[in-house]
């Protein structure tokens, strides 16, 4: 008798008690369903410590690598148009190398370009929730 016993994700890997085995620790990969975007979003989530009974909520900090991420999603499920997919790519990277004052500006209005956007997008929650971060960005 052998098999993984249970498997759960703790600071970016996945820990697995395999009764045969022991423990297996797992990485995941960048894959048609799963963006490097969204494996280095997810490693910025730390827990101090892990109780699977806690349910503990996640939380993501406002970053260019989770506005990414969320970008990648609206893109796989053709969530926004191509072109503004494109045009949001670009905004993102001037942000992130302009100076502090400009990428504050960029950002915002980026964040009001998003907040339209949503309104007719097929998935206007998730870019509601883009528009957030790059909202938290600009601060």
């Amino acid at each position: 008798m052998a098999g993984s016993w249970s498997a759960y994700w703790y600071n970016g890997v996945i820990y697995s008690s395999e009764i045969a085995r022991g423990l297996d620790v797992l990485e995941l990969q960048p894959n048609a369903l799963l963006t490097q975007n969204e494996l280095d979003a997810a490693k910025l989530v730390k827990l101090t410590y892990q109780n699977v009974q806690d349910q503990q909520r996640l939380t993501w900090p406002a970053s260019f690598v989770v506005a990414r991420a969320y970008l990648d999603q609206l893109e796989r499920a053709h969530g926004l148009a191509p072109d503004r997919i494109t045009a949001i790519r670009a905004a993102l990277g001037t942000a992130e190398s302009a100076t502090v004052q400009k990428r504050r500006t960029t950002l915002n209005a980026l964040a009001s370009q998003l907040t339209r956007d949503a309104t007719t997008a097929s998935d206007g929650a998730k870019v509601r929730t883009l528009a957030g971060v790059v909202k938290d960005l600009a601060k």
